[in-house]
Parts: C-alpha cells; sequence; structure tokens
C-alpha cells in the first residue's frame, strides 16, 4: 500500500515555509537538500523537514496540501508547533523520524 506525504519544509531561520506533497519522502527531502530542481526551494534554501502528514489516498493529502497552502501563516505556525513542538528537524541521516 501506497503512503502520500504532505509536508512542510522551512529553511535555517524559519523564515519562509514550503509545503508539498509526495509518496516518497525521504527522496523528496534528499531532493531538497541537493537542490536538485531550480526554484523556490533552491532559492530560498527551504530543505529542513518541520512537519509532515500520512495519507493512504493521493485525493486526501492532496485537498489537504491545497487547505493548508491557502491557511494564514498564524495558523500554519499553530499546526506545525502542535506536531513539533521544538522544530526539531524531522529528516535526520536519511530516515524520517517522529517529533518529541
Amino acid at each position: 500500500m501506497k503512503i502520500y506525504y504532505v509536508y512542510i519544509l522551512t529553511n535555517k531561520n524559519n523564515t519562509v515555509l514550503y509545503i508539498g506533497i509526495t509518496s516518497d519522502i525521504v527522496r523528496r527531502c534528499i531532493e531538497h537538500r541537493t537542490k536538485k530542481f531550480k526554484g523556490f526551494t533552491s532559492r530560498y534554501n527551504v530543505d529542513r523537514l518541520i512537519y509532515y502528514e500520512e495519507f493512504r489516498y493521493v485525493r486526501m493529502a492532496i485537498a489537504r496540501e491545497k487547505q493548508l497552502k491557502v491557511i494564514t501563516r498564524q495558523k500554519k505556525e499553530i499546526l506545525i508547533t502542535s506536531f513539533n513542538p521544538t522544530r526539531k528537524e524531522l529528516f535526520q541521516n536519511g530516515m524520517l523520524i517522529k517529533p518529541e
């Protein structure tokens, strides 16, 4: 069974938020870190995974991504803090980890 992820990345200063969707979060985090694709995340050095949600169905993941993209920055911050209070990097040593 495939799992889909909606995720939020930030930069080292936590000034930029990026919301994305993927079916392979490890590969995608590596692509962001290595700046494989030129664009928003490479331009603003957005490569720290601070939030993610898992979904069984791609349609649910897409709907959630769209929902998160339109909420205010303040609501995004509340969501991130409730999931990951210390904003710990959740992709370490090539592995996805759970927040404390």
